[in-house]
This record gives structure tokens, sequence and C-alpha cells, in this order.
């Protein structure tokens, strides 16, 4: 809920900057593109956020580097208290915000707090800071809405958000025979659970969720725990891959480990990668599309006819 004089303020919004892909998504979906003036390194969709001027931008090069050389540096880097983002000063000044959108979902991820205090002690100019916080479905739903009551585009905003609880019920209200048990898993090399949004949209989806809990963060995974949740199906969801880039590291990683072989999942060739980027790993409307894409694999007899984008997921 926004205080009145809140909202009042933020009529006047004509200059925002993003912190987090999933808020640059959703502003080219409201139509407010034109009011964008800085977004991240990562700010990637739609194809047209990759020509505003990058505010934020990464010290790993995680193009070059496997899963666990990735581990290692960014939990280096956190160990250290060094920065695995930077803030290009330049950009944000001339980006001159009247409102920064940012997260606190996870400082591994994307921009974090720490860096918003570092903008507003630059800007001449102080902005309003909308923080998103979701960790499950509903959540990333009312983002929109909230969004749009601060940049005045209500209208809009409940237009998306009544096409995505549509979208959502579609899936959810579904009666399913038979809940197979399903593993999410956010990193290869070390294992990581899947977290915050990912469990809800596993049992909507048809599935039993396994080790990890609605709203949870995401942590470290042990082989034993996977051994012993003796899944029916196994997602992999590497934070920041698409579907390509996964089969990539599984090939490298997982394929030829003998503990893995013996898994019920693999034994029954129900091993999948998706495109975490784009579905699974930022609360953007995208979830939504990944909520579909889960149906599909979870409960592929119900769902024979919905679609999904094409590579967006594959049997490995």
């Amino acid at each position: 809920m926004f205080k009145e004089e809140f909202l009042r303020f933020t009529m006047s919004v004509k200059r925002i900057v993003s912190l987090l892909p999933s808020a640059t998504e959703l502003l080219y979906e409201l139509g407010v593109e034109d009011l964008l003036y800085g977004v991240t390194h990562e700010c990637k969709y739609p194809e047209d956020a990759k020509t505003k001027p990058r505010v934020i931008k990464s010290v790993i090069d995680s193009d070059s580097l496997s899963s666990k050389e990735i581990d290692t540096k960014t939990c280096q880097l956190l160990s250290e208290g060094k920065e695995i983002f930077t803030l290009n000063e330049k950009n944000m000044i001339e980006a001159n915000p009247d409102l920064i959108i940012s997260q606190d979902t996870c400082e591994a991820c994307a921009a974090h707090n720490n860096h918003v205090t570092q903008a507003i002690k630059i800007l001449p100019k102080k902005p309003t800071v909308y923080s998103m916080d979701p960790h499950n479905l509903q959540e990333i739903v009312e983002t929109v809405n909230n969004i749009g009551k601060i940049i005045t585009r209500e209208d809009k905003a409940k237009e998306i958000t009544e096409f995505l609880n549509k979208r959502i019920n579609v899936i959810r209200d579904t009666k399913f025979k038979v809940n197979p048990k399903v593993l999410a898993i956010e990193w290869i090399e070390p294992f990581f659970t899947a977290g915050h949004w990912i469990p809800e949209m596993i049992m909507y989806a048809g599935g039993e969720n396994m080790i990890s809990k609605v709203g949870e963060y995401s942590r470290k995974l042990t082989m034993d725990e996977i051994k012993k949740s003796d899944p029916d199906i196994i997602i992999l969801m590497p934070c920041g891959f698409d579907t390509f880039r996964t089969i990539s590291e599984y090939n490298k990683i997982l394929k030829d480990n003998e503990e893995w072989k013996h898994l019920r999942a693999t034994k029954s060739n129900n091993i999948f990668a998706v495109d975490a980027n784009s579905y699974f790993s930022k609360p953007s409307i995208g979830a939504i599309t990944g909520l579909e894409i889960l149906a599909k694999i979870i409960q592929a007899e119900n769902f024979s006819n919905l679609k999904v984008p094409k590579n967006s997921f594959v049997r490995i």
C-alpha cells in the first residue's frame, strides 16, 4: 500500500533508472520505455533495452567462466566485501532519475541497495526509490500494480495483471491424477536449490516440489540430498543461463557422473534444461511463461495444447 503523499510525488516521474532486468521488461510492457534513461548490463529484453545507457555492470565475465569458476569468484568477492557490480557514475548522473527501481531479493544476481545508496550520494536531485522483493507469483504480479501506480499507468497495469492472473489460474485450477516428484536445481557446480517463486510454480504445474520451500532463498545442495529426495523429474535452471548454456554445462559436469546416472529421473530420461534467464531466474512477468513451461514438462498430457516459446525447454 502506498501513502497518498508518495503517490502525489511520483505522479511527476519523467525519468527512470532500472537496476534489474525484470523491472526493465515491465516498464516496456507498461509502455513507458521513453522514460527509461538507465539500465543494467543484464537488461537485454526487449531488444530495444540494449540501446539504453548502462548504469550498472558486472565485474565477473560469466560468459567466459564455468559454473564452478563463477561461484568461486562470486564467493570470493562477497567474502572480501568487494563489489560484484559497479556503478557507472557518469551515466547515472546523466540519467538524472526521478525514480530508481531496485531489488532486495538477491545480492549476487543484480544491483543491490548499496548501489542505490551510491547513486543517491552523487545525484543532485534525490530520486524516489522503489525496491522490488517478490518471493512468489502473486507478489510478482502485484509488482506490476505497484509500479503502475507509481508511474500513473494504473489502467495498463490492471490490463497486464488480469491477463497474467488468467494464465496462472488456467494452470493452478487444473486437477491432476498424479503429482510426480520434481526437483529444480538453480546451479550445477556446486548444486543449489531453486528457491523463491520456483517451488510454488512447480506445485501449481502439478508437481510435488522437493527439498526447497516457497519463498525461501536458494541454498547449496548435496548429491546425497538429491539421491534421498529421489525425484521423478529434475529440471535444471542455472541462474542467468539459457537452455543451450545449461545443456553445455550439463554435458561437461553431470552427464558422466556415476551417482547422477543412477538417479530415478536420469534412468527414466526425465532430465530437462530450461531457459532460466528468460523465464525463471528473475521475478519478472516472464515467470508466468515459466509456469506454463513447467506445466508442459510436469503434466505433458494435460497441457499438450499449451504453446510455449521455442527452445524454452529441452529434454536432455
